[in-house]
């Protein structure tokens, strides 16, 4: 697997680890004494749990998804409302759900999981989708959490019949003229004659319209959404695309996965499960899904491998790291953590690692392996949607920076991984969450780890050839 292709021998970025162990890449100096400030708690109520954040980039508010509430807070953590959304009678073997039509199955109180939470902000209303009757979903406005709609009577409105929180990724793309676009990808829990692992739904401006969930097109053949074959059952029993982060950038959406593949270790002839990261790419305009594409992501330092996706976030290189990564300012990059290994995937190792990528270098990759492919070159290489492999067919046309597929050659896989640029390694407390963004021309980064501290890096080194600010390999004390 080719690495990717940096312009530079040694990158010194801009990132220095502040207030990180010994993992660190850099010799930990002892940061300057500072006042202390107390933290801003909230608690929900005895027994609730918190499942999803968003925040009102415009007011500050705080929109929490808990067990059986949705929560509206201040930006100091006072709570302005609450809006109930569970328990209540249900069965998950129920479908359609008994609101619908009278289930036989036997109904017990069950608590209402919050599995997704976006702000629509050009209609100033929340869209809040629970676990209970196949994973429908309330629009509650933003002022006071009222109702606005809650559409349950048809099998668009079922989003997921999974009951674990973060299952369920949504990806909002507006419109000025148009009703807006929702892509919704999740887990399908094997049942996928039910749900389809991704789709793109229509945001109606009338909360309580008949089309709202729809699928964006839909006809005998087509529609905008992919399902996972049957078929794919009999290869991998338990197979399933876990979504871990969504996000929306140019022409384009990705999604960043987990999935599981069978693979043979070398010198072997058995196979084993493993589990590989990816990160999947839609055209936001393409109603037909031609344009799915998924390449392999993964992290390597020293010689181990971190393969297992915990976290993810989209900010910009900043001035600073711009100038270093030989990128504009402007452009975008993913923030990263993964974890060693790619075989736990319930129970993932403590080693874990904070990787960037730069998203213009994996577009370029999909961008050559689209113009291969079109070559005739290799197969569709998407063993879990195609199970067999199919060759691709040669086609005498332009592929550029915003092709969206036609109908051949797709689906489409990447076969070769893309890594990012790993920036520190943590051995004991697992990093599980990271955000990040820019201040005064410099990318910040805040990472959670599985004890609950938080950790924040302000400056870190990346040396492709293992230089470390401060000192180089040879020892002579120059950055």
């Amino acid at each position: 697997m080719k690495a990717m292709p940096w312009n530079w021998t040694c990158l010194l970025s801009h990132l220095l680890m502040v207030g990180m162990g010994s993992s660190s890449l850099l010799p930990r100096q002892p940061p300057p004494p500072a006042p202390k400030r107390p933290f801003v708690t909230f608690r929900g109520e005895p027994m609730e749990g918190f499942n999803h954040l968003v925040v009102d980039e415009r007011t500050g508010h705080i929109y929490l998804g808990a067990v059986n509430r949705i929560y509206k807070l201040s930006s100091d953590l006072k709570v302005l409302v609450t809006h109930q959304t569970g328990p209540d009678e249900d069965n998950p073997k129920c479908y359609p759900p008994r609101i619908v039509q009278t289930c036989t199955e036997p109904l017990v109180p069950t608590n209402n999981v919050n599995k997704m939470l976006l702000i629509d902000y050009k209609e100033n209303r929340l869209i809040a989708c629970g676990s209970l009757y196949q994973g429908i979903c309330k629009l509650l406005r933003l002022e006071d959490l009222f109702k606005l709609g809650e559409p349950f009577h048809k099998k668009e409105h079922y989003l997921s019949g999974v009951n674990e929180s973060g299952s369920v990724f949504g990806v909002i793309v507006s419109y000025s003229n148009l009703d807006d676009k929702l892509f919704i990808a999740t887990a399908v829990d094997g049942k996928p004659e039910y749900f389809p692992t991704i789709s793109s739904r229509r945001l109606t401006k009338n909360s309580e319209a008949d089309g709202m969930f729809a699928y964006v097109f839909h006809d005998e053949f087509v529609a905008s959404m992919i399902k996972i074959p049957s078929d794919t059952f009999t290869v991998i029993p338990d197979f399933d695309i876990y979504y871990v982060y969504g996000f929306s950038s140019g022409n384009f959406v990705y999604f960043l996965t987990l999935q599981p593949e069978m693979v043979s270790p070398p010198g072997s002839t058995t196979k084993e499960q493993v589990y590989t990261s990816k990160l999947v790419r839609l055209c936001k305009e393409d109603t037909a899904f031609n344009s799915y594409v998924e390449v392999p992501i993964g992290c390597e330092r020293s010689g181990v491998e971190y393969r297992l996706l915990q976290a993810a976030y989209l900010s910009k290189a900043g001035a600073v790291l711009a100038q270093t990564l030989g990128v504009h300012p402007d452009d975008d990059l993913l923030f990263t953590v993964f974890s060693k290994g790619q075989k736990r995937k319930m129970k993932s190792l403590d080693e874990s690692a904070l990787c960037i990528f730069i998203l213009k270098q994996i577009n370029d990759r999909i961008k050559e392996r689209l113009q291969s492919c079109y070559r005739g070159e290799g197969t569709l290489d998407l063993a879990w949607l195609k199970v067999k492999d199919i060759p691709c067919s040669s086609a005498l046309l332009t592929i550029d920076d915003n092709f969206c597929g036609l109908d051949m050659n797709a689906p489409l896989g990447v076969s070769e991984m893309v890594r990012g640029v790993p920036v520190f390694t943590e051995d004991r407390d697992r990093m599980t969450s990271v955000i990040a963004y820019v201040y005064k021309n410099h990318s910040l980064a805040f990472v959670g780890t599985k004890s609950g501290k938080l950790k924040k890096t302000t400056r870190c080194i990346v040396g492709a050839c293992g230089a470390i600010c401060g000192r180089d390999p040879q020892g002579t004390g120059e950055s």
